[in-house]
């Protein structure tokens, strides 16, 4: 799907899902620089701005989620950036960005074009300001997550899910940190280039994505240091949870010992004196039991058991 867009001298041309040939005629217009070329048909590309004379080029990255895994992966998002044209090229149906687009068609037709005031720098602003609004929300929504498998590890919960589950956040937010954190140093650079277009007209709006971007990363680290205590507390309750068993075979054989040496030794060796008494066997119970009693006491005042 390609969308253009003309208002007030300022021209935006939105591509999505656009196959390798389709990318070439978009572009093969405009005086666009081979690589450049090559990093749109060769998707994920690191985050990057490449600055020329004419133009700017900007590779930012985006979370898609994936239902079916339950995880977050890496969308891929080139803007050209002229001082009058704007080129987008996505292969996702963000509806943050397509509302903006419907924003600005509607402006055209019911506002007349004197009183229209924007550029493509502010577009851009829009665009990045609402696809980090969205971030918050998918941070809200694993941090929710993150805390219901806290309540399930605390409640001695050691299924197979839970350690799936963890692994998934775990995964996500990795994913998440090595998305936006080379993006930090990308929109400081933007930040310039779009200040020295527009005289610096757009500084205090990118300084407001270059906040909230520091906030999302801040957030992202804090919920990477949030779900490696959870995985440490969930490794220590499967030990102390292995321990107890395990103490648990340990008196069960202080139990069993004294009889299997007996059995052992004497009856397949030695005719036992009194061995058809049924009291005799009743005696040897006792005794084992006695002394698992025994070795129950000293594990619990050693082991605190």
């Amino acid at each position: 799907m390609i969308r253009e867009l003309k208002i007030n001298g300022i021209k935006w041309i939105d591509a999505v899902w656009l196959k390798e040939n389709d990318i070439k005629k978009v572009l093969e217009k405009y005086d666009i620089h081979e690589l450049d070329l090559e990093a749109c048909i060769e998707w994920n590309q690191k985050a990057r701005l490449d600055n020329y004379e004419e133009y700017s080029f900007l590779i930012s990255h985006f979370p898609k989620y994936n239902s079916k895994k339950k995880i977050y992966e890496l969308n891929e998002f080139n803007i050209f950036l002229w001082k009058d044209f704007l080129i987008t090229i996505r292969n996702s149906t963000w509806t943050h960005v397509n509302k903006i687009f419907e924003y600005y068609s509607e402006l055209k037709i019911t506002t007349k074009k004197k009183d229209i005031k924007v550029t493509t720098g502010y577009i851009l602003y829009e665009i990045t300001q609402a696809m980090l609004e969205k971030m918050f929300k998918v941070w809200n929504n694993i941090n929710s997550d993150v805390r219901k498998i806290e309540e399930k590890v605390f409640d001695w919960d050691d299924s197979s899910d839970l350690v799936k589950d963890i692994m998934i956040k775990k995964r996500n937010i990795i994913t998440l940190k090595h998305m936006f954190k080379p993006q930090v140093m990308v929109l400081k650079q933007l930040e310039f280039i779009v200040n020295k277009t527009y005289k610096w007209e757009m500084e205090v709006y990118f300084e407001d994505l270059e906040d909230k971007l520091d906030q999302i990363v801040n957030e992202i680290l804090v919920l990477q240091e949030y779900i490696e205590s959870i995985e440490d507390a969930f490794k220590s309750m499967l030990d102390i949870k292995t321990n107890f068993v395990m103490k648990i075979l340990t008196v069960f054989s202080a139990f069993m010992l004294p009889l299997t040496l007996i059995t052992s030794f004497y009856w397949m060796n030695v005719k036992l004196p009194y061995s058809d008494n049924i009291y005799f066997v009743i005696l040897l119970l006792i005794s084992s039991l006695f002394i698992m009693i025994l070795f129950y006491l000293g594990l619990r005042r050693s082991w605190r058991f």
